[in-house]
């Protein structure tokens, strides 16, 4: 017996320094009683203490033909430490209103007293049985209804008569009931896909394993048990360590509380504990997903009898017709199963075989075929023959179906058994708030967005490979590309690619994120940033599929981290590239040429002394890409700062920058000509007049460019959270010859830029250009500097101004 109920037995109606809030304070304190034994007790204690007040509580107040009952979360035993309290006090209708008033008031008032949060009401089976019929959330809390105290004959009718209505009805309650958790899935999201899940009603939580045996009690279908009831167990596991961390009744895993609820349950890290959450989470969402399906099969199998029965006749009803897919695997009844004659433990391409035809048919997997193979699978050999290979890319090749059917096989332990590496990416969470998924399943993703790309290169199956080991290196210490090139060449040469084929994959999976960084982050008007990315990639075939996976892991990483904008910089890229690879010297950096729209700029602005600008949308190829702005202002201190300070004003987010000095003809003077290419947060663009009137006060002076800037970010502080890491400005060498290339990271922040820009200015160097490029939270500034005279910096001083800037920023 534990010290809490010992506790219990000396005071079991809780009344005094010994009663329930003390046993229950000793047993969440408990280190040696956690988890299922810990909810258990919990619910064992908190039974016993109001089983004594329901006793005080109807003598006192003369009630008979009552019960107390716990139902929910409660009714299951299931209490974490900040639980409700789910109860219902069911009573035969004979006593007095003002009788029944004090029976609750003496029950309910206690449980309020000690701070517990209750959910209550008074209700005689008939009323609960008519408000189970009414209301499907209710219907679902009586299922797991049980007696705490009183009258067990009470609950054991009503027990009956839910259970009988749940099963009568259960062709119109469950697809209601499914109809909740689609809803409660788009409210929520996907547990397994989350940074910060809710663990109880995200797609996968605790919920849905609520759910599902709801839908097991309907007698109408029943979820895969394999590995549920552990799954569940984890995520409660991790809920009472979130509730005693905490000290609230939440539900919400926060970034800032993962390491402290990792380490109550002895994991690692925060990381741990996340993938120990998706593998959970996994597993009720795969359940999820067999057992909703098998509901529709029923209830279309139901509807459909009568009609056959009356073609039929008394011939009775015919088995589902099974059409051929593959070697092997036939569709019946809407999903892929194996053929009568298949023999897993003689066909080692079966496993890909089946998944293949299945994703190219566009048909769910079905469980007991899925779980054949896994258990009586043979090994394929390695290298894996030609015919493994093809299936495999056939799954990888076919488009949004490839996503159920590999969870499918990863779910059994097809995927690992097959490509060991896939362990470590699996359920692996990524931190960066710009990537939607989970590293395993961003690989899939991607492979699907290059399904559709696979006609622009001449070597699909590369593609295919490359989307789906290009982050492979990701859950290793170091690089994930150059780590990762290591793994994806063993794993090319497992699958069966020749000797050349490995060394292109290799060569992709290390350079993936080569194109779209050098794109957005660098000048390519210099001819060394072209030659510094024809060497890497090497060869024309290479750069096609580089491209095409530059755009396929972009898509499939979220909506930031691709656009119009991007894809035209990576392709203009690829088209100098292309040409230097295809025997092409590097161009030249283009002369100093102003267009006559900057020329025309120039003249006004010396003519008037003040800045002068135009703004405009700019084409590419018939397609937005874009707001083009172009300054034009009389040399001198603080330009940039300025320009970049207005637009933040103006909610003009900058994605590029170049600022060139402009000698007019006949000796007329200089003019800094600044274009930018920029974007508007909310939709409408500012007047180019209101965006000039305030260039103007600002660098005359009467426009405070950062005292409003510091009233901005303060009106809108930043959401409570993780706090980011500092900024870093580094300078980045033998990048160009032509200027000093400094890299800024730092936290997305209004006005950024222009605080890097006044660092700079302050530190007496001119920028050639700037590339913004913003991914999620974080901002990746890339630009370059030269001295008064034009010229790169010396490393000393290029030092000095990376150090600058960092202290300004920080």
């Amino acid at each position: 017996m534990t010290s809490a109920e010992e506790t219990m037995q000396d005071d079991p109606a809780g009344s005094g320094p010994g009663g329930y809030a003390e046993a229950r304070l000793r047993l969440l304190q408990e280190e040696s009683r956690s988890g299922p034994a810990r909810r258990s007790a919990l619910s064992g204690l908190t039974d016993q203490w109001l089983n004594a007040q329901f006793a005080r509580a109807a003598r006192e107040s003369g009630v008979r033909g009552a019960a107390l009952v716990a139902v929910g979360g409660y009714g299951r035993a299931d209490l974490s430490p900040r639980s409700d309290l789910d109860l219902l006090l069911l009573h035969d209708g004979k006593a007095r209103p003002a009788e029944l008033k004090a029976l609750a008031d003496r029950l309910w008032y206690p449980v309020w007293d000690l701070g517990l949060a209750l959910d209550h009401s008074v209700r005689t089976p008939a009323e609960a049985r008519k408000t189970a019929a009414e209301d499907l959330k209710a219907h679902l809390g009586l299922l797991d209804a049980r007696l705490v105290s009183g009258d067990a004959g009470l609950l054991a009718g009503l027990r009956t008569s839910v259970l009988a209505d749940w099963r009568n009805q259960a062709a119109r309650r469950l697809p209601q009931l499914h109809a909740l958790c689609r809803e409660r899935a788009e409210r929520a999201g996907e547990l397994r896909f989350l940074l910060e899940p809710d663990l109880k009603e995200a797609r996968g939580g605790l919920r849905d394993a609520t759910v599902l045996r709801a839908v097991a009690a309907s007698w109408l279908a029943d979820a895969p048990r394999e590995g549920l009831a552990d799954a569940r167990r984890r995520l409660l596991d991790a809920r009472d360590a979130l509730h005693l961390v905490t000290g609230r009744a939440t539900d919400r895993l926060s970034l800032q509380e993962q390491p402290q609820v990792a380490a109550r349950l002895g994991l690692l890290d925060a990381d741990a504990l996340l993938r120990e959450v998706y593998e959970a989470a996994r597993v009720v969402a795969y359940a999820g997903d067999v057992t909703w399906r098998e509901v529709g099969r029923v209830l279309r199998a139901r509807a459909a009898w009568p009609r056959l029965r009356g073609l039929l006749g008394t011939r009775g009803a015919t088995a589902p017709e099974r059409a051929p897919l593959a070697e092997g695997v036939v569709e019946s009844d809407g999903e892929a199963v194996l053929a009568l004659a298949a023999r897993p433990d003689r066909d080692p391409v079966l496993p890909l075989r089946f998944g293949a035809a299945a994703a190219q048919a566009g048909l769910p997997v079905s469980l007991h075929a899925v779980r054949r193979l896994a258990a009586q699978a043979r090994p394929l050999p390695v290298p894996w023959p030609a015919e493994a290979r093809e299936q495999l890319l056939t799954l990888l090749g076919a488009g949004e179906p490839t996503v159920g059917v590999w969870e499918a096989l990863e779910a059994e332990g097809l995927i690992t058994r097959l490509l060991p590496d896939w362990e470590r990416v699996r359920c692996r969470p990524q931190h960066n708030p710009v990537h939607t998924w989970t590293v395993d399943r961003h690989l899939i993703e991607t492979a699907v967005r290059a399904s559709a790309l696979t006609r622009r290169v001449g070597r699909p199956d590369l593609l295919l490979m490359a989307a789906l080991l290009h982050d492979i290196g990701k859950g290793w210490p170091g690089d994930h590309s150059v780590v990762g090139e290591t793994i994806a060449r063993d794993m090319a040469v497992r699958v069966g690619f020749d000797a050349e084929d490995t060394a292109v994959l290799g060569t992709l999976v290390r350079h993936h994120l080569l194109l779209v960084d050098t794109a957005t982050r660098r000048d390519l008007d210099d001819p060394a940033t072209v030659t510094a990315v024809a060497r890497a990639v090497g060869s024309t075939r290479t750069l096609e599929i580089l491209h095409a996976l530059t755009e396929a892991d972009a898509l499939a990483t979220g909506p930031a981290a691709w656009s119009t904008w991007r894809g035209s910089l990576v392709a203009d890229l690829v088209r100098r590239v292309a040409a230097v690879l295809s025997g092409a010297p590097p161009a030249d950096p283009e002369p100093d040429l102003p267009t006559a729209e900057q020329e025309r700029l120039a003249l006004e602005a010396l003519r008037t002394g003040e800045p002068v600008l135009t703004l405009h949308a700019r084409q590419e190829e018939d397609e937005a890409v874009g707001v083009e702005l172009v300054v034009a202002v009389p040399d001198q201190p603080g330009v940039l700062p300025a320009v970049s300070g207005v637009l933040a004003l103006h909610r003009l987010t900058v994605r590029a920058a170049d600022l060139r000095f402009l000698e007019l003809p006949d000796h007329l003077g200089e003019v800094l000509v600044l274009r930018w290419r920029v974007a508007a947060e909310f939709g409408a663009l500012p007047q180019a007049a209101r965006l000039r009137t305030d260039l103007v006060r600002a660098l005359d002076g009467t426009l405070d460019v950062p005292a409003k800037l510091a009233g901005r970010e303060a009106a809108y502080p930043r959401r409570r959270g993780v706090v980011p890491p500092p900024p870093r400005v580094t300078v980045v060498p033998e990048v160009s010859p032509l200027a000093t290339v400094l890299e800024v990271r730092a936290p997305d922040a209004v006005g950024l830029l222009h605080r890097i820009g006044r660092a700079l200015d302050s530190a007496g160097v001119r920028v050639r250009s700037a590339h913004v490029s913003t991914l999620g939270a974080n901002a990746v500034d890339t630009v370059y500097v030269v001295d008064p005279d034009g010229k790169p910096l010396p490393p000393a001083a290029a030092a000095a101004v990376a150090s600058q800037v960092q202290a300004a920023l920080t």
